[in-house]
This record gives C-alpha cells, structure tokens and sequence, in this order.
C-alpha cells in the first residue's frame, strides 16, 4: 500500500514538473549563470606566467591556498578574475553575524525585519569590499613573490601590477556576489552556495581521473580504490542521515475560548538539527591550521626558524595536526551555534504566543532546558564533523590517496545539494497546489 502510494506521488511530481513552466525557467537560469562562473574560472589576469604558478602550486597545495583553491574549482591555481570566489562576502557574513550578537544597534536593527535586514546586507556588501581588497593586495605581493623552476610568477612586478591585481579581483569577487543573489531571487537554491557548490564539482572529475591513473600505473591497488568509491557512497548516505537528523521539542498551546467557540489546543514542534553549525567549524579550523605553512610558503621556505619548526609540527597528517584540527572544530562547533541560535530568545517568543514545553515553567526554565538539549545534540554534531573531517586526512596521510575524500567539500556537496533539491520540491508542492485552486474555482463557478 505505501509503496503504491509513494509511486502515485512520484506520479504527480513528474507530471507537475512537465507543467511547471516557472520552475523550468528557474533551473535554465540558474545552470546559466553558473555556466558564466565557470567560464570566468578561466579567464586570467593580467601580467602572470601561467606555467610559473601552476609549479609553485604544486608545490604549496598543501597550505591554505590549496583548500582556497579548491573551494574555488581552480580559480585561485590558475589566477583568474575570480580568484578570490566567493569567500570574502561568506568572510564578511560570518563577522556581521557574529557582530550583531555582541552588539545591542545591530541586533536591534536585526529586530526590524525587512528594513533592518537590507541594513545588515549592505553592511555585508561594505564589509565583502574591504576584505576582498585587502585579500586580493595581499595575494598581489605574494604572486610577485613566487618563483619556479622557470622564473618569476609576475612578469612585470610593480604598483601597476597591484593595482590592476587588487581591481580585477575585487571586481571579480562583487561580481560573483551580483551573481549569487541573482539566483536566489531567479533561479533554485541559495545562489552563494551554489557557487562553492560547482567549483567543487567541477573539480571532483578530474582527481577521479588522477585516482584511477594512479590504479593503472600499479600505485594504488584495485581493490583499494574500490573500496574506497564504496566508502565515498558509506560518508554521502551518513552524511545526509546526520544532515536531516533533528531532535523535535513537543511545544503545546493553551485552548482559548472565545465566545461558544473554542481556539487552540494544538501542538506543535521545536525542531533543533543535530548539526546546528553546518560547514563553518571546518572552515576555520582549516584556514587557522593552514597559516603557517602558507606564510613558510610564501616566504620560500626561508622564514624564520619558529615558523618553519611550526609548519613542521602542524603538516598534513602529523599527530598534532590532527589533534588541533578536532579541538578547533569541536570549539567551534559550539561557539558558532551559541552565535546563530539563541534559547532564552526562543523561550520567550514562545511565551509570547502561549506556547509551552509540557513539564517545563515557561521563561527562565524552558530557556535552559532547550539549552540543556541543544548542548547534548552540539556534542553529537561535533563528533560527526571531526569523523568526517579526519578520515581525508587519514587516507592522505597514511595511504597517499590523492583525492581529498571527505571532508569539508563533501560536506558542501550534499548540504548544497539536500537543500536545492527540497526547494525544487516546494516549488513543485506549490504548483500542484496552485493547480488545485484552480480546479475548485471552476468547479465552484459551475
């Protein structure tokens, strides 16, 4: 009975997005622009010997601009107008979150709604151009830095390089920006994330490619790397199962009676995810860990000796690594999700409407009790991001698998994906909504 059901509703679906013109426009929108991203991905900027930096990557892939890199789908390696991606407006995002939490004019600009909101955005929008700036200088001096087996990375080093470096780039970046809310508002999905989403992917073809070069030429055993693929598939379905899972709240509201007839009485859900964080806490751990090896990169290995001991101790699949990279991420696990969720503001908006926790006072108690349960679940979710971020590192660093396998851009990957694919169902749920409207409209004019 429930497998005929089910069919019947992947039935209505498909026939619902044969007839949803809107949604298909949406879908064409958004593989077009991001289609025009991945394009930008190879137009470079000028002044650069492309030979030069591809060799001095390789030999820094394992910094921080590697995993820039690779959130980028390349961009940054191959030094092209969108080098930067994304990461300065999600960089300037994060610090107003954290800033309208520790500050009373924001928060309450926060409380505005929609007028606030625009406020918080163009601060983000300020925000994204100052850090992009001083990135994309930065990364300026760096590139006329770099030297390979070859010559100089810059062909012609000066102010005007700078200059042209840091508006391209910064260009580039508010461009990307542009972009994604063009698909938030036009296309499918959150249209940031969609952006990290396809550098990601568009990546993930060619180390399969090295991997299974790697299995013909004998270093990588057959055996291996299929069980490695099974693996790959193993950490999608768990990774999907800890993304959906959630601990729901039983909230119940007070009958009401008003005049002979009575309101209310119904109950509801508080529902708190496991992983309350999503992808930040890998995030910056990686991009703190990652400092000093970069900075020892930059310098050409020449830095001074505490820095150079420091990136010794701290390289890919060294014990403290590992151990540093689980602290961080556990601590930011909870310290992010005591920034973006909030109990005694939840308790009292409960309050407000009548709403309580059945055994629990409302005000002070209830606030602690979902405090209480939100500490546990943050517990979980943090043991879930560090198994899943660990195991690339294992495999790098015991196996030499040079495909980073798990991690934060699996992460990405499936959140990025869940979260479109539920979109396109709402659409599909409110088209065969707004059809049946339709229907009893006529039916009601008859």
């Amino acid at each position: 009975m429930a497998s005929a059901a089910e069919q019947l509703a992947a039935n209505i679906n498909f026939g619902a997005f044969s007839k949803a013109t809107e949604l298909k426009k949406r879908i064409w929108f958004t593989l077009a622009a991001l289609i025009v991203y991945r394009l930008g991905t190879y137009i470079p900027i000028p002044g650069i010997d492309p030979q030069v930096l591809q060799d001095v990557f390789k030999q820094q892939g394992g910094g921080i601009l590697g995993m820039f890199d690779m959130l980028a789908g390349g961009a940054l390696s191959r030094m092209t107008i969108f080098a930067l991606n994304i990461m300065p407006y999600i960089s300037a995002s994060i610090i107003v979150q954290l800033l309208t939490a520790v500050s009373p004019q924001l928060e309450a600009m926060k409380k505005e709604g929609e007028s606030g909101r625009k406020k918080l955005n163009q601060y983000t929008r300020f925000g994204t151009v100052a850090l992009a700036t001083v990135q994309a200088y930065g990364l300026a001096v760096g590139i006329e830095a770099m030297r390979g087996s070859s010559g100089a990375a810059v062909l012609d080093p000066g102010l005007f390089f700078r200059i042209a470096t840091v508006i391209t780039l910064v260009g580039g970046t508010m461009f990307l920006m542009w972009l994604g809310e063009q698909i938030t508002a036009r296309g499918i999905g959150n249209g940031i994330s969609l952006i990290i989403f396809a550098g990601i992917v568009a990546e993930l073809p060619r180390a399969l490619v090295n991997t299974l070069e790697l299995g013909r030429q004998g270093a990588l055993s057959t055996i291996f790397i299929i069980i490695m693929l099974l693996m790959a598939v193993g950490v999608v379905f768990f990774i999907v199962f800890m993304e959906r899972a959630q601990r729901r709240l039983l909230v119940q509201y007070p009958k009401r009676q008003v005049g002979n007839r009575v309101f209310g009485g119904e109950a509801s859900h508080l529902p708190l995810k496991l992983n309350t964080a999503g992808v930040i806490p890998p995030i910056f751990a990686s991009s703190l860990l990652l400092l000093p090896l970069t900075a020892v990169g930059f310098a050409g290995g020449e830095g001074p000796e505490w820095l150079q001991a420091v990136s010794r101790y701290l390289a890919h699949g060294t014990p403290l690594y590992m151990a540093l990279y689980a602290a961080m991420i556990v601590f930011f696990c909870f310290f992010y999700t005591a920034i973006v969720f909030n109990p005694g503001e939840t308790a009292d908006n409960l309050r407000k409407y009548g709403g309580f926790i059945p055994g629990i006072r409302p005000g002070k108690n209830t606030a602690d009790h979902i405090d209480y349960v939100l500490t546990r679940l943050t517990v979980i979710g943090s043991a879930y991001l560090v198994a899943v971020c660990l195991l690339p590192e294992i495999l790098i660093s015991q196996h030499s698998v040079p495909f980073y396998f798990g991690g934060t851009s699996l992460l990405i990957v499936v959140t990025v994906t869940m979260d479109t694919v539920a979109q396109i169902h709402s659409h599909l749920l409110a088209h065969q909504y707004e059809g049946l409207i339709k229907k009893s409209k006529l039916r009601g004019r008859k």
